[in-house]
């Protein structure tokens, strides 16, 4: 396959290997254009491969369009291509000479929020899209608070369409008043507004020659400078346990070892160490790292530690310093957006699954359920329906090491299962959630659980 002429093609593998990483999710209500504005920043940057151009334009011209329609670039499912909309999430991988990108274009319908929760759990910028000529609406701030509840650092506010409103600055600027007070209640630390038209390219990679009014960034040149880290290795070290390797050959008789990815920190030859839930103690005694024996390793690696003593460890166990453990507890409290269609109700018994570790579990209340509108919280709702955002309280049969989500973004988060069919019902956040709403005052224990 050949490239279309662009920059990034010049790129030799070292010089990509020195560029800076960015993961980015794109959200917003259904037809606020992010297919098309994810087409737009990939033609326009030319990270596009012309033999896809070409089916692109083959596409387009198959359905009487006479410009290629570039949101096709990623609506690569047929139902997608069929009704004009995103369903899954689609991941696209491009680079230019400042930045590497990893995007997830995620759904507008509100059917399909899980999937925005997905796109944007790993995310450290959120490009939330709004249809200049309908201002926000219930789904952006939605978006916006799933953003804010999973803690992305950066979000874009990208006021599209903008050659349907005469590319008038009023209209942006109400727009953009009316996201950032609400984005400051959700707690989001950053919010960057810029006008755009994704169909035209105005702002998206080139400077808008229709909007002289404003003086910010591009949406790429944003991507490209925003300032992001990567360094997990200060953080709380913490491993989990995916697999325990134990050989038993000639070579290697007593060789035992406990492999996972580092979730977060740094982990030392001679360091002490805490097997979580059991408590146990030891010593690392030595790393294996892609068949070579280190001194220390860090997160994001996958490793091998070998520990001093043979103490009962396996699949779903957490190593973690001595030094720095968490508390293991049976009772969690948790925010949580609930992506099933079946209702998340109390007494409700479910799998939580945490890191490698899958337990049994019971939502014993609702403390809560947060309002979009003006982001108030109505107590004790008793269920959580398809994409409600709200507080539990659920008990575990086993104790778990959390960390809180504010913390780790790795080992502060679960999912809730359904133990019938192994349905993904609920996606939580450990500790507190937003910055701004007050915690509702609990009142009587109606439903008699003993807490």
């Amino acid at each position: 396959m050949t490239s279309t002429t662009d920059p990034v093609k010049a790129l030799s593998v070292e010089q990509l290997a020195e560029t800076t990483l960015l993961r980015f999710a794109t959200a917003g209500s259904v037809d606020d254009g992010k297919s098309t504005l994810v087409g737009r920043l990939l033609h326009d940057s030319k990270s596009v491969l012309t033999d896809q151009l070409e089916a692109v334009e083959r596409a387009s011209a198959s359905r009487g369009q006479e410009a290629p329609d570039l949101a096709l670039l990623t609506d690569g499912l047929r139902a997608e291509r069929e009704q004009g909309i995103t369903i899954d999430v689609a991941y696209r991988y491009f680079a230019t000479p400042r930045r590497r990108f990893i995007l997830a274009d995620t759904p507008g319908h509100v059917q399909y929020t899980r999937n925005m929760v997905t796109g944007a759990s790993t995310a450290e910028l959120t490009v939330v899209l709004v249809d200049a000529r309908n201002g926000v609406v219930e789904q952006t701030r939605r978006h916006a608070a799933i953003a804010a509840l999973l803690r992305v650092p950066h979000v874009v506010l990208a006021v599209n369409k903008m050659d349907l409103v005469e590319y008038r600055e009023p209209v942006f600027a109400a727009i953009a008043e009316e996201f950032e007070a609400y984005a400051t209640e959700l707690g989001v630390p950053e919010v960057t507004a810029i006008p755009i038209s994704a169909l035209v390219g105005d702002n998206v990679v080139e400077p808008s020659a229709h909007m002289d009014w404003y003086g910010g960034p591009t949406v790429l040149e944003h991507l490209e400078t925003v300032a992001v880290s990567h360094d997990m290795a200060h953080c709380h070290a913490r491993l989990p346990v995916q697999y325990v390797i134990r050989p038993q050959s000639a070579e290697h008789p007593d060789y035992r070892g406990y492999a996972g990815q580092i979730a977060a920190g740094t982990f030392r030859v001679g360091e002490d160490v805490t097997v979580l839930p059991s408590g146990r103690t030891t010593t690392v005694s030595g790393i294996d790292l892609l068949g070579t024996r280190v001194e220390e390793a860090w997160a994001p690696q996958s490793v091998t530690l070998l520990l001093e003593d043979d103490i009962d460890t396996s699949r779903g166990d957490l190593i973690v310093p001595s030094k720095d453990a968490p508390v293991t507890t049976q009772d969690v409290e948790a925010t949580v957006c609930h992506v099933a269609d079946e209702p998340l109700r109390v007494g409700h018994r479910v799998l939580l699954k945490h890191g490698t570790r899958t337990v049994k579990a019971v939502v014993k209340d609702i403390p809560s359920r947060l309002t979009l509108d003006d982001l108030s919280l109505h107590p004790h709702p008793g269920q959580l329906v398809a994409n409600d955002i709200g507080r539990v309280k659920i008990r575990t049969a086993e104790a778990l090491p959390l960390d809180a989500y504010a913390d780790s973004r790795r080992t502060g988060s679960f999912i809730l299962i359904d133990p019938a069919d192994g349905t993904t019902l609920t996606a939580g956040m450990v500790g507190e959630s937003f910055a701004s709403p007050e915690p509702v005052k609990d009142e009587v224990d109606e439903d008699g659980w003993d807490f």
